[in-house]
């Protein structure tokens, strides 16, 4: 027997094998273009495949073929290593056979879908190129959609529920629940695939419109349960994978509960740059549904501050996007009202800087508050904490403020309130932009009265001369200050003020004077119709 092996063969430095040349190059086009060159060759022969796919189990499977005149039991077990061995070897007759297999996977069982996919997982860049894995997940899907019994609305608004769009009236509890088990039932079997296949998997569902609902709950599940017993590298594999194909899904299928709970993951594993950005993304586009609690995000390690304020920042960034002016009123005035009670809870904290804290009452633009009682009471939780702030710093703090979005309450309060900077232009800045508002106010009016103009313009002008004296306290105020280059606007803003009501001053005046023309020209017009009226006679 020993005269018929005269070929040796080195399969990836697992195991030799010596086989009969003749036998194994009448099947394998590879061998015999190997030696068809060298007929005459006698003695020892010996080939080493250093990429055999499968390795020496594939190319056992391969030889008994050949031994056994071209005839083999092809079945979800082996065949995708015969499928992988015979193109690797170029051998036409056995490649035929398999693929005459692979067109009968309609009619293989759950179990065996999965037993193949598992297989492809060893060979996958090979199985991948040849199709095994599309097909196998192409019949997956196909049978895990005819068992579930969706919606006709993909459920794309309601991510946290039960993922189904179920009629109360119609739907007992027991049919939700039946429901529900019929459209998540194969999640546990897929856990037992690697990310790569995962990632195949959920792509392939997104082109065949499958539930995004249904998609993301898997993704989350999936995540859950594979974690626990991954080592720190798969654990890193396995989120930016899921955070990956969250990303491919319609937002507003993801869950944005799950979102929080994946980010206090990502938070402990060293993740890509890539991922991480794509993730405080997908959280920022959804800030509006946002609750204190998810916003209350601990600072990273070796941190000095409490809470992860850069990342909020981060939030507020994408939530705006490029244009601010885009985002509907009402979600804008969500993100405030949560955004309110977050400066608040965050403004105790000894470590958090003056600038860090102001642009967080800064993020959102002016339209986003009707009212700024919320900014107010964190403003003055900030300095009443960080007592030791310059009265540069202080000024800074305040300059976050709207003043003309107080309450008279909390205006009230600020008035009497010892922890803003003492003697400062704030005061006179809130009376300044009241004052200005006041005169656009009571100008606007006079445009359309008709009667008794002149005390109306008598109360604008008192006014006007009754602020005199803070118009020169806060230009004087601002002067006095011993201001950097970046308060500099600050003086600028206040010595604008006090020229805009100037000119509001003359427009009045200005206005006065062709007011007194129309009454006079009307009086005299009332005059001449009375005169010209007969008497009734009585």
């Amino acid at each position: 027997m020993d005269e018929y092996c005269d070929l040796e063969v080195d399969v990836n430095g697992e195991e030799v094998f010596m086989v009969h040349k003749g036998v194994i190059s009448s099947y394998s086009g590879r061998i015999n273009k190997i030696f068809g060159k060298s007929k005459g060759l006698a003695g020892h022969l010996k080939v080493i495949f250093n990429d055999f796919p499968g390795g020496a189990a594939n190319f056992e499977l391969i030889t008994r073929f050949c031994y056994n005149k071209g005839k083999v039991n092809i079945n979800p077990f082996n065949i995708t290593d015969l499928t992988c061995a015979s193109h690797f070897m170029e051998m036409n007759k056995l490649v035929a056979q398999t693929e005459k297999s692979l067109d009968e996977i309609r009619y293989w069982t759950w179990s065996e879908l999965m037993m193949v996919l598992k297989k492809c997982q060893i060979v996958l860049p090979k199985a991948r190129s040849l199709g095994i894995v599309d097909k196998c997940l192409d019949s997956l899907i196909g049978r895990v959609a005819s068992s579930c019994e969706m919606s006709p609305c993909p459920s794309t608004s309601s991510p946290d529920s039960s993922m189904f769009r179920l009629s109360s009236d119609t739907r007992s509890t027991e049919s939700l629940k039946n429901n529900f088990i019929r459209a998540t039932w194969w999640f546990e079997d897929l856990l037992t695939l690697d990310t790569c296949v995962i990632e195949m998997l959920v792509k392939l569902m997104v082109s065949r419109n499958f539930d995004q609902g249904i998609i993301c709950r898997f993704l989350f599940y999936y995540q859950k349960s594979r974690f626990a017993s991954a080592t720190p590298d798969e654990k890193i594999k396995i989120v930016e994978t899921v955070i990956e194909m969250l990303d491919s899904l319609d937002i507003r299928s993801v869950s944005y509960k799950s979102l929080f709970g994946m980010l206090r993951v990502a938070l402990n594993v060293n993740l890509s740059q890539c991922s991480r950005d794509k993730l405080e993304s997908m959280i920022g586009s959804q800030l509006d549904e946002a609750s204190l609690d998810n916003l209350l995000v601990p600072s990273p390690v070796k941190a000095s501050y409490l809470y992860d304020v850069n990342l909020i920042l981060r939030f507020l960034k994408s939530f705006l996007g490029k244009d601010a002016c885009c985002v509907p009123l009402t979600r804008l005035n969500k993100v405030a009202r949560v955004m309110d009670l977050y400066i608040t809870e965050v403004a105790p904290d000894p470590y958090l800087k003056p600038l860090k804290f102001l642009a967080l009452i800064r993020a959102l633009p002016d339209s986003a508050r009707d009212s700024c009682d919320g900014v107010y009471h964190a403003v003055n939780l900030y300095l009443e904490v960080h007592s030791g702030l310059s009265e540069e710093e202080k000024m800074k703090v305040c300059c976050g403020l709207n003043y003309e979005k107080l309450s008279s309450e909390a205006f009230n309060h600020l008035r009497e309130n010892a922890n803003f900077p003492s003697k400062s232009a704030v005061l006179a800045v809130i009376s300044q932009q009241r004052k200005l508002k006041g005169l656009l106010e009571d100008t606007n009016e006079l445009a359309n009265l008709s009667d008794s103009p002149f005390n109306s313009f008598e109360t604008v002008l008192q006014k006007g001369r009754k602020d005199e004296g803070s118009e020169q306290q806060i230009v004087l105020y601002a002067k006095k200050l011993n201001l950097s280059d970046e308060n500099e606007k600050l003086k600028a803003h206040l010595q604008g003020m006090q020229w805009r009501v100037v000119e509001l001053e003359k427009v009045c005046r200005k206005m006065q004077t062709q007011m007194t023309k129309m009454i006079k020209s009307r009086l005299s017009n009332q005059s001449n119709a009375k005169s010209s009226v007969p008497r009734l006679c009585s």
